[in-house]
Parts: C-alpha cells; sequence; structure tokens
C-alpha cells in the first residue's frame, strides 16, 4: 500500500524499533522513529502527516502522557497503542483519550498494519473535511447581512415572498441577494447550499 502519510513509531526498544520500521518500510509506509515520547515532541514542528504507533509504557513520559500532551498542543494525529497483556487496562484508557486502536503484544505485521492503514484514511478524511469545513466557512464570512438574512430563509424553507415578506424588502430584491449568496457560495443549486451550510454547522456544534 502506497502512501505519502508518515508513520511515527515510537518505542524505547531499539530492537522493537528497526524491526517494525523495517515491516513498515517493505509495505510501503514512509517511517520515522524515536526512541522516546519527549523525542518525538521535540520533533513535532518537522513531523508530517500520517499517525502515531507508540509504547505505553517508556521511561519518562509514558503513552498516556503522550497522548495528553498532544491533545493540549492541538495535534490531531491518531494514535495506535502497542501494549504488554498486563497493560490492557492502560491501553483502555488509551482508547478513552482518544486512541484509534491498541494491538496487544506479540502481534502479527498484518494486524499493525491493518490498524495504520485505518488510522491513516480516517486522518486523510478528517483532514479533506477540515479543509472543506474552512473553504464553507470562508464562504460565508464573505455573505453581507442582507444576504445572511435571506441565506437563513432559504435555509428554513421559506418562499421567496415570505423572506421578503419577513425582512419588509421586495420579492425581487430577494432573488438578487439569492443569486449574489449562491455565486458567492458556489452552489450550483439550493440543495448544495443547504448541504455546505449543514456541513459547517454540524462541525461547529
Amino acid at each position: 500500500m502506497a502512501t505519502d502519510a508518515v508513520v511515527h513509531l515510537i518505542d524505547d526498544d531499539e530492537w522493537v524499533r528497526q524491526a517494525v520500521a523495517f515491516m513498515l518500510t517493505t509495505s510501503g509506509f514512509a517511517v520515522r522513529v524515536y526512541e522516546s515520547a519527549t523525542a518525538f515532541l521535540n520533533a513535532l514542528p518537522s513531523v508530517q502527516p500520517g499517525c502515531i504507533v507508540t509504547d505505553v509504557r517508556m521511561p519518562g513520559m509514558d503513552g498516556l502522557e503522550l497522548q495528553r500532551e498532544l491533545k493540549t498542543r492541538g495535534v490531531g494525529l491518531p494514535v495506535i497503542v502497542i501494549t504488554g497483556h498486563a497493560d490492557v487496562s492502560l491501553a483502555v484508557e488509551a482508547m478513552k483519550s482518544g486512541a484509534v486502536d491498541f494491538i496487544e503484544k506479540p502481534f502479527n505485521d498484518e494486524t499493525l498494519l491493518a490498524a495504520i492503514r485505518v488510522a491513516v484514511e480516517r486522518h486523510s478524511s478528517d483532514a479533506r473535511r477540515s479543509g472543506e469545513v474552512a473553504a464553507i466557512k470562508a464562504k460565508l464570512d464573505s455573505l453581507s447581512p442582507r444576504e445572511r438574512e435571506v441565506l437563513d430563509g432559504l435555509i428554513a424553507g421559506l418562499p421567496n415572498k415570505t423572506i421578503a415578506y419577513d425582512l419588509n424588502i421586495s420579492a425581487r430584491t430577494v432573488e438578487v441577494h439569492r443569486a449574489n449568496l449562491m455565486s458567492r457560495m458556489a452552489a450550483n443549486s439550493l440543495a448544495d447550499l443547504v448541504r455546505m451550510v449543514f456541513v459547517a454547522r454540524s462541525i461547529a456544534e
């Protein structure tokens, strides 16, 4: 599976880092390895999109503390936790904190690869959706106050005449504002316009 995503592998065990990195590389993933959570955090300014695979128990900052720190910093990379049998309760806590999966040692290659594929695709989908929402919000912000009022009426399913009555303007003026806001929003139809507004509102909520 060829992908531009980078797997950020964090483990204090050098043998594990080398073995897992080799397996991921031969499976088509770009990999960066870190010997500790602190090393990864220090590299954050240059970290590429992808996902994080981290051990739970590590000297210094452990996997759970890393998750909390990433959340504090607003880093949205999906996290996969690798855990020993005795650490399953910690892994469950990691899942509650937002990890996308946890994998118990010893694990086979395909188990980890499948988890990474899911994490990378989820992150890619989230990034695309975030980009779409940002573009929609920018278009909404470009509307005039009157265009926003007309838009609210359209979203409520009101006909032009009712919107005109409510806003104390002519139906012709509503048509002009409607045409303008459709153009500003780059909407192909009223249904397309409604979809965009609801996408933006669903993220805001």
